[in-house]
């Protein structure tokens, strides 16, 4: 029996391997992209068919009919797509910016360039020809959407569906060019949003298996294709006017800008990149999205938006944060040194930055500080992968000013048991020297931390994973060591330990209105280094995935949290931070009823800690969401979240924040956006025992924004932004500062 069985894995292994095979054949004469399969070329090309439903079936016939065709020359890589369907007229398809078409119907490319089962890009592309593209990191479980690349496409739609057309430069790879065969693990994938959203592919997925891209196809015949060298440089110009003003009383104060930099990016090697930047313009030229900064403790979290720096950023990513690049402010310039050979990867980030700015941690509070000072920074990333089962690291970190220095040396590694169980460990050290004055610049337990001046600290991570196709279970300890800091990151914490345990078990039911449903939860505890306990948590959730893309989530929380400090600089919490018991519960509801409208609502009730009086609370939140999209070009999407918070004596505040865009795009290359952000709080100053507060504070922030995008390089920006406060007192809402701006581009490939 065991040898039969043996035979019988050995068998549907090898046909599995020889269905996935695809050789790719090299072809002479140019492809135009324009969605017309047309050329010569794509007579010879492979043809491959997305046969499977992966989700919500599991690998079951897929219910419509695609074909993909796969050809290449000497430095592009090119796929096409005809997505037949049987109601044409139920495409959903709209025009919008890059990286905005989640929720269309779209095909799309995931090719893994090392074929390792470690990272892979991502290229989906709606009816439109509207790109999508991210990078899937299997070592973190995450995808960052914010990489971009310069490919091309085109889609046209037709009687019996769409038809998709993609080049894809070697160059915007790393890869291996030691080999002479190139062998890339891929999949190609298609999305097809009707009562469900249907995820349809070339291979199998097996849900009992941990890890998705080690299950890619093969993807071979690559042997004549070479990675181009090609040097690109894009010089930048932005032009800005700031004016402001004290009071509606005050004449307008105005300060104009013009900034020259420029940026390189060079293919020293197929599997080497290098880039280069001098003086750039690193201001945000679309507005962050809003968040509400009342009754919180620990700093809020930008994502990183700045292409210098996202180019190849996965390669720095480790388990813990420790590289933030918004921390840097205003580089004069900045290098960059990326790339792999077999199965070592490295990355190198250099910037001199004109500011200082990093974040003081705390076990319950953080903050961010800033030094005027200019500062040399540094970051450094390995990572070797030994084998499919055993993967090792090392990073290290380095900010440097006049007297000011933060460095961090780590280890980190990855090891799977099996398919379904895996553990990982990061160990990291640090090395700082603060300036003697920064405890008089700030305040409560970031003064008292930042008073030590030298401080050597350590920070690990431990986490074993178990994940099958219906249960699942994992156990992590994070340590961090009262003295470590890690300023070119975002690790909020120090004295500070939490263990977690959890699991869940999950049902993919064959009929009803749910195909997924998932029962989990986790427990958790949290001490500072002195084993006093900051913190215990239980956790559930019961959420289900089902009809008209709807998401439905019934959780729970019951926890003992501290408050906040009574004497700010002690930094004991026994008999100084009392201990509130917390129970609170919420519903999360996503939904599309139709093609052309998406709904969310999110709702919580239960206690909350006043941290402003250090008492108990009962808060009440509604955060509703929805986009809507009227035409194939005009996008509607308003988040509103308001917020309140009860105490004895009546409604301490009630917050609202809204955040509005209105956006026409005229094509795949322009548009025009309109963005309102709205915070208004209002509070009681009767009900705030020890803090001085107006009753009412309210901002508006407005942005128009025209912007041009030839490719995500060659780019042109011009907008108007203002902002509109209150005193406090009234209702009032003056305008105290305004902008406009310009900013132009322009990648030249050499």
């Amino acid at each position: 029996m065991p040898i039969r069985l043996a035979a019988l894995i050995i068998l549907i292994s090898c046909t599995h391997s020889a269905l996935a095979a695809i050789e790719v054949p090299n072809h002479q004469g140019p492809i135009q992209i324009d969605g017309k399969l047309d050329e010569p070329a794509w007579a010879h090309a492979r043809q491959v068919e997305l046969t499977i439903e992966t989700r919500p079936g599991e690998n079951t016939p897929a219910p419509v009919t695609t074909q993909a065709w796969l050809t290449a020359d000497q430095d592009t890589l090119y796929v096409a797509f005809e997505a037949l369907d049987p109601d044409p007229s139920a495409i959903r398809a709209n025009l919008s910016d890059r990286d905005k078409a989640w929720g269309d119907d779209m095909v799309g490319i995931k090719l893994d360039t090392w074929n390792q089962g470690r990272l892979a890009y991502q290229f989906f592309i709606n009816p439109y020809g509207v790109q999508q593209d991210s990078i899937e990191n299997e070592l973190t479980g995450e995808e960052s959407d914010a990489w971009d690349g310069i490919w091309y496409s085109a889609g046209l739609q037709n009687e019996r569906g769409y038809v998709v057309e993609v080049a894809l430069p070697l160059r915007m790879f790393n890869f291996d060019d030691s080999h002479q065969q190139q062998t890339w693990g891929i999949e190609l994938v298609r999305f097809w949003p009707r009562d469900k959203t249907y995820r349809l592919s070339n291979t199998e997925l097996d849900r009992n298996v941990a890890c998705t891209l080690c299950q890619m196809s093969e993807m071979t015949g690559l042997s004549n294709l070479t990675a181009s060298r090609q040097l690109q440089i894009t010089p930048s110009l932005t032009l800005r006017r700031d004016e402001e003003r004290a009071s509606p009383h005050q004449p307008w104060e105005q300060t104009d800008k013009v900034d020259l930099g420029g940026d390189l990016r060079w293919n020293l090697t197929p599997d080497t990149l290098f880039n280069l930047t001098i003086n750039p313009d690193f201001s945000q030229v679309e507005a962050d999205a809003g968040q509400l900064d009342v009754n919180t403790t620990f700093a809020l979290f930008f994502p990183e938006k700045r292409p210098f720096y996202l180019d190849n950023s996965d390669l720095f990513d480790t388990y813990s944060t420790l590289i933030h690049t918004r921390n840097l402010a205003e580089p004069e310039f900045g290098t960059k040194l990326t790339g792999g050979r077999g199965d070592h990867s490295f990355a190198l980030l250099q910037t001199r930055d004109e500011q200082t700015n990093f974040l003081l941690p705390g076990n319950l509070s953080s903050d961010i500080a800033g030094l005027d000072q200019r500062s040399d920074n540094l970051a450094l990333r390995y990572r070797y992968n030994h084998s499919d089962q055993l993967s090792i690291g090392a990073i290290s970190t380095g900010r440097q000013s006049d007297d000011y220095h933060n460095y961090t040396f780590g280890v980190d590694g990855r090891y799977d048991f099996s398919s379904q169980t895996y553990a990982e460990l990061l160990l990291v050290g640090s090395d700082t020297r603060y300036p003697d004055d920064l405890a008089d610049q700030t305040e409560g337990e970031q003064a008292s931390r930042s008073r030590q001046g030298e401080l050597r600290g350590y920070h690990w991570v431990a986490e074993i994973q178990h994940q099958s196709r219906n249960w699942d279970g994992f156990a992590l300890y994070r340590y961090i060591d009262d003295e470590f800091r890690a300023d070119l990151g975002f690790v909020e914490n120090t004295d500070w330990g939490k263990g977690v345990a959890g699991g869940g078990h999950t049902w993919y039911p064959q009929h009803g209105f749910f195909h997924k449903v998932r029962l989990g939860g986790d427990v958790d505890e949290t001490r500072n280094n002195n084993g006093e306990r900051l913190e215990q948590e239980n956790e559930f959730r019961l959420s289900g995935e089902g009809l008209y893309q709807s998401y439905l989530a019934l959780w729970g929380v019951s926890r003992e949290r501290r408050g906040r400090r009574e004497r700010e600089e002690d930094l004991a919490v026994e008999g100084n931070a009392p201990m509130f018991d917390e129970t609170f519960a919420g519903v999360d509801i996503e939904f599309v009823p139709r093609g052309d409208l998406e709904l969310e609502l999110h709702l919580t009730y239960g206690d909350d800690i006043d941290f402003a009086n250090n008492q108990l609370g009962t808060r009440t939140q509604v955060n509703p969401y929805f986009k809507w999209q009227p035409l194939p070009q005009l996008v509607v999407e308003l988040d509103h979240l308001w917020r309140q918070l009860a105490v004895d004596g009546g409604t301490l505040f009630t917050a609202n924040l809204s955040d509005l865009r209105l956006s026409w795009q005229f094509n795949v290359r322009n548009f025009l956006r309109l963005t309102a952000i709205y915070r208004d709080i209002e509070r009681d100053p009767s009900l705030y025992q020890y803090d001085q507060v107006d009753p009412n504070t309210r901002k508006l922030s407005t942005e128009l924004l025209y912007g041009y995008k030839l490719n995500p390089q060659t780019v042109f920006y011009a907008g108007y932004a203002d902002g509109r406060f209150n005193d406090g007192i009234d209702d009032s809402i003056e305008q105290l500062d305004r902008s406009v701006f310009a900013k132009f581009s322009y990648a030249w490939l050499l």
